[in-house]
């Protein structure tokens, strides 16, 4: 399918059927994109928890708890579940790990351009930082992107998946050591098949109207 009839094809995913698992060869190209995702100055602010076992999905589960029960089916029962987590900090060591991959992959064919892309990548951070003072939600913004990057791309490759902000970070935190290792869980993506009983794979989709989401100038 092409890139709009995949946007249309995919949904939100509420019920998956247990039965049916990607392949890894399938789910392969998912994690290729987890990342080559985009996000601000190739900052990569992020880490992946990736459980594709009942055990796994029974660790993601905990975070679905309490307020947050009506979630825990889509964890239990999809095939693939992705935990996405933003990073506490981005500090200049971090900058450097960057900037140093980039030379290693041949980005720099003037070795001048690795110290400029260092100072660039620097100054919009240090915006963040002590200008508008909201790091961490920048971060976040950068899992975002990646969040719709996937799951417009699950759809394009004929995989159900359903975003899920409706866990218990904390929880989730303290099960997978994360804030230790300097990340902070944020929301979950459940990768599967759906079920022929869900009723929002019946639904049309709905959007606001051109007229009304556009301006052209």
């Amino acid at each position: 399918m092409d890139i709009v009839q995949a946007a249309q094809w995919r949904y939100a995913t509420k019920k998956f059927d247990p039965n049916r698992s990607i392949s890894e060869a399938d789910f392969k190209p998912i994690k290729d994109l987890l990342r080559w995702s985009p996000s601000s100055v190739n900052s990569q602010p992020w880490h992946f928890v990736m459980a594709n076992t009942p055990e796994g999905r029974q660790r993601m589960s905990v975070g679905t708890q309490g307020p947050f029960s009506a979630n825990e089916p889509k964890v239990l029962e999809a095939s693939h579940v992705v935990l996405f987590c933003a990073k506490l900090d981005m500090d200049e060591a971090y900058l450097q790990r960057i900037t140093d991959v980039e030379a290693e992959d041949g980005r720099f064919p003037d070795p001048a351009g690795k110290d400029v892309a260092n100072q660039v990548r620097a100054f919009y951070l240090n915006i963040h930082r002590t200008e508008l003072k909201d790091t961490p939600h920048w971060m976040e913004k950068q899992l975002y992107l990646n969040m719709g990057n996937v799951l417009l791309g699950a759809g394009a490759l004929g995989i159900d998946a359903v975003p899920i902000e409706g866990i218990d970070p904390t929880v989730l935190n303290q099960e997978f050591g994360l804030n230790e290792k300097g990340y902070t869980a944020v929301a979950l993506i459940a990768f599967g098949y759906r079920h022929p009983d869900d009723f929002n794979a019946k639904l049309p989709k709905s959007r606001l109207p051109e007229s009304e989401i556009f301006t052209q100038v």
